[in-house]
C-alpha cells in the first residue's frame, strides 16, 4: 500500500471580481491528485484537493520538493498504526523533511493542499464521507447532517450599484442562504456604509452581515470604520487590517464591542497562538478563519483547534475561510461554528457540488466517500484528467 504518484495542475480561477486591495483577473489555484496503489472497481484510489482562493498557483514547492520525498519514502513509513491506511501526520512530516524551521508560509500552502487531498484519500480507503471520518476520530463521534454556511459575496466590480448589491443579496436570500458577508475598505467610509445600508435592506437584521476589509487599513481608518459600523450590529468585522499588527486589533478589540474576525493569512498554529496571546482577541464573541490548505491542512488545522481551546476559544468560534468543499466537511465533522461559500464566484471551484442543499442557512453534508469533488462536474473534470481516468 503506497503513494505512487502526487500530480499538481495550475487553473485559472476565471474572476473580474475585486476587493479592497487586489483584483482577481489574473489568480491561479493549484489542483492535487493524491495517486495510490489502493484499486477500488477496477481504478486506483486517489485523493484530490485544490489551494483555496485568492493564493496563487503553488505547484513549484509541490512539484520539486515536496511530491519526491513522499513518493520516494519507504511506503510502509507512511501507513498508520493498522497498516491498512494511510497517515495523514506521517505524510505531513515526510513532505517536510529537510526544511528549516521558520518560514513557515512558504510551504504552508503547497503542503496544506497536499495534506488535504491525504484526507481525501484516507476517507475513500474507509468508504465514508470525510466528515464522518473527522467526526470518529476528532469530533467525538457525532456527525452533523448538516452544516451552518453563509455566502462570501459583496465583492466591487466596474459600474456596480446599490442595486447590483440588492440583486446579489436577494439571489442568495431565495438560495437559501440566511447569512451574507460583503466587502468594504474599497471606497471611503460613507460610500461603504451606504452599501451595507443597501445590503441590510434586503437581509434585515445586521447579525445577518458581516463586513471584510481584506486587510485594507492601518490604525485610523480601521477605528473609523469600527465606529461608522458599529450602529449596524454586523455579525463581525473581518481583517481591518494584517493579522501581525496585535496592536491594532488589541485596540480595536477595547474600542468595537461588536465581534471581530481574522486568520485566513496565518499559516499554521503558532501563529494563531502569538495572535491570540497579544492582540487582544475575546473569546466570547470573536471569530477565528485559519484556512486549511492555506496552513498546512487538517492535520494541522486540528493542532490550531487545541491552541484557540486553550485561550478558551470553543469550536463554535472556528470559521474556516475558504468557501469550498474541503472546509464544510471539517465544519460538519469537527463541530466548527460555520463555513463560507462562494455559489457562483470562482469559476469551475463554484459551489458544493451537486451532493449539498442549502436551506435555511444550512448545508446538507455530502456522503459520497471522502470530500466529494466526483459530484462537482467542472472541477472533477480536471481531477479526472489529472488521474487518467
Amino acid at each position: 500500500m503506497r503513494i505512487v504518484q502526487i500530480i499538481e495542475r495550475t487553473v485559472a480561477l476565471e474572476s473580474r471580481l475585486s476587493n479592497a486591495r487586489s483584483d482577481f483577473s489574473q489568480m491561479t489555484a493549484t489542483v492535487v491528485a493524491v495517486v495510490s496503489d489502493v484499486i477500488r472497481d477496477g481504478r486506483p484510489l486517489v485523493g484530490f484537493a485544490f489551494n483555496s482562493f485568492g493564493r496563487y498557483a503553488c505547484g513549484e514547492q509541490i512539484r520539486d520538493r515536496i511530491a519526491p520525498r513522499i513518493v520516494g519514502a519507504d511506503p510502509d513509513s507512511l501507513l498508520d498504526a493498522t497498516g491498512r491506511n494511510f497517515d495523514p501526520a506521517a505524510i505531513l512530516a515526510c513532505g517536510q523533511r529537510r526544511e528549516r524551521r521558520g518560514g513557515y508560509a512558504e510551504r504552508a500552502i503547497p503542503m496544506g493542499t497536499v495534506d488535504v487531498a491525504v484526507w481525501d484519500l484516507v476517507a475513500k480507503v474507509e468508504g465514508k464521507p470525510l466528515h464522518a471520518v473527522l467526526a470518529e476520530r476528532h469530533g467525538g463521534g457525532r456527525a452533523r447532517t448538516h452544516a451552518p454556511v453563509y455566502v462570501g459575496g459583496g465583492w466591487y466590480f466596474p459600474g456596480q450599484n446599490a442595486r447590483d448589491l440588492k440583486d446579489e443579496m436577494i439571489r442568495y436570500r431565495d438560495a437559501g442562504y440566511r447569512m451574507v458577508k460583503m466587502k468594504i475598505g474599497g471606497l471611503s467610509v460613507a460610500e461603504d456604509c451606504r452599501r451595507i445600508e443597501a445590503v441590510l435592506s434586503e437581509m434585515g437584521d445586521g447579525r445577518a452581515l458581516a463586513v471584510d476589509a481584506s486587510c485594507a487599513f492601518g490604525r485610523d481608518t480601521a477605528l473609523d470604520y469600527a465606529r461608522a459600523i458599529a450602529p449596524y450590529g454586523l455579525r463581525w468585522y473581518e481583517e481591518p487590517c494584517d493579522f501581525l499588527e496585535y496592536g491594532i486589533y488589541a485596540d480595536l478589540a477595547r474600542a468595537y464591542e461588536g465581534p471581530l474576525a481574522t486568520g485566513e493569512n496565518m499559516a499554521c498554529g503558532k501563529e494563531l497562538d502569538h495572535f491570540l496571546s497579544y492582540a487582544g482577541f475575546r473569546a466570547d464573541r470573536d471569530i477565528i478563519q485559519l484556512d486549511p490548505p492555506l496552513s498546512f491542512g487538517i492535520t494541522e488545522y486540528l493542532n490550531v483547534l487545541a491552541v484557540a481551546g486553550r485561550h478558551g476559544f470553543a469550536r463554535s468560534a472556528m470559521y474556516p475561510h475558504g468557501g469550498n468543499l474541503m472546509c464544510l466537511h471539517l465544519v460538519g465533522g469537527l463541530g466548527l461554528g460555520g463555513c463560507e461559500s462562494y455559489p457562483d464566484t470562482f469559476g469551475i471551484f463554484s459551489g458544493f457540488g451537486q451532493e449539498v442543499a442549502i436551506a435555511d442557512g444550512q448545508a446538507t453534508l455530502p456522503q459520497s466517500p471522502g470530500i466529494g469533488f466526483e459530484r462537482q462536474p467542472g472541477l472533477y473534470a480536471v481531477m479526472k484528467d489529472m488521474a487518467g481516468f
